[in-house]
């Protein structure tokens, strides 16, 4: 989990709870992959299950390379827990298979936390269920969000943590409440955190879903009897990525999250590690995206795995993202590729947080 104050935060409520009797233990090792997977290969045994705790991106490599290690992912009952970014159900997906997560629904988490609040909301079976259904229907997806991308989608308790909605520039305002008098040493009273976003009740979103699908799609029934499930009935709240991951192309808002989900389908997730850098190329007599693509480990340059990417990448962004395939020409929607090997120093260096955008 690191040193950032969400990684310390979080370690210090997990030993917590251990000091409370509950049967976990917690270790902290860093961002050294190397350590980690030796950790995870010494302790994991030992146990019933393991969670693994962090940035998406991150722990992405972290399960990519203990594959090519030899680490028996699927022994250890692996659960995760994210935060930091919005990632797509298909990446979610790929996640599971390569950790051998058999529910990703319910054993992949992510979570809404700042440093200003600590943790906000968490997703739960319910709001990643309803989730995944909208990421398979954009046209709803777009009409409940207002947007041809998915954000994250979770719950929160309003009596800990009320979330409002700005009234001039409709982001996402909050007032952390204290469970009782005396366990909070100074509360947040309508604190703007500048997160774009939105907030919906829980009736309000069931009667949302019951008219848009004709009632064809009824997660309450669908989880009902569901194991280890619990539904509550708490309002839900959306975050998307930070409004600087996007760059502008012929006056189309292109974000980071349409560029990820073609790196995640199943034609090319094999061949790269899922991070790339996204700019505008510069040359004046052909302006179209420019793509820094970092290769999985181990895979070498290729003619080939260029084209298969750059289509890849378009066909997403034409599905997802309507200004692109109305605004931007269609001579200058495929985007340029450039592809490096894993760990290049220059885009995707080892072991620090990665930018997405090119400043």
């Amino acid at each position: 989990m690191g040193s950032w104050v969400g990684g310390v935060f979080s370690t210090f409520c997990i030993r917590y709870l251990a000091q409370k009797g509950y049967s976990i233990s917690v270790i902290s090792p860093g961002n050294n992959i190397p350590e980690l997977l030796r950790v995870i290969a010494s302790l994991a045994p030992l146990y019933k299950q393991t969670v693994i705790i962090g940035y998406p991106p991150f722990v992405k490599t972290l399960i990519d390379q203990g594959n090519a290690s030899g680490i028996p992912w699927s022994s250890f009952d692996v659960k995760c827990i994210f935060a930091g970014e919005v990632f797509s159900e298909e990446w979610r997906s790929l996640v599971a298979q390569r950790a051998g997560i058999q529910s990703p629904l319910k054993n992949i988490v992510s979570i809404y936390g700042t440093a200003d609040c600590g943790v906000l909301a968490n997703e739960t079976v319910l709001s990643a269920s309803i989730r995944s259904y909208l990421a398979k229907t954009p046209t709803l997806m777009k009409k409940l969000f207002g947007k041809d991308r998915i954000p994250s989608f979770m719950q929160y308790d309003p009596m800990t943590r009320y979330f409002e909605k700005h009234p001039e520039d409709g982001t996402l305002v909050v007032s952390t409440l204290p469970p009782k008098i005396g366990v909070m040493s100074m509360p947040l009273v309508r604190y703007c955190i500048g997160d774009d976003g939105g907030i919906i009740g829980f009736d309000e979103l069931m009667d949302f879903l019951r008219t848009e699908t004709n009632g064809s799609f009824d997660v309450l029934k669908e989880l009902e009897g569901t194991p280890n499930t619990v539904i509550r009935r708490l309002p839900f709240v959306w975050v998307f990525g930070r409004a600087f991951w996007t760059v502008s192309l012929y006056g189309a808002n292109v974000f980071v999250e349409n560029v990820m989900v073609g790196l995640e389908q199943p034609e090319v997730c094999h061949q790269v590690s899922g991070k790339f850098v996204l700019a505008v190329n510069e040359d004046p007599d052909n302006v179209r995206l420019l793509i820094h693509v970092e290769l999985g480990s181990g895979i070498i340059i290729s003619d080939e795995i260029v084209a298969r990417v750059a289509e890849s990448i378009l066909n997403q962004l034409k599905r997802l993202n309507s200004e692109y395939a109305n605004y931007v020409p269609a001579d200058k929607q495929s985007p340029i590729i450039k592809l490096y090997l894993f760990g290049d120093a220059l885009y995707f260096p080892v072991g620090v947080k990665h930018s997405y955008i090119l400043r």
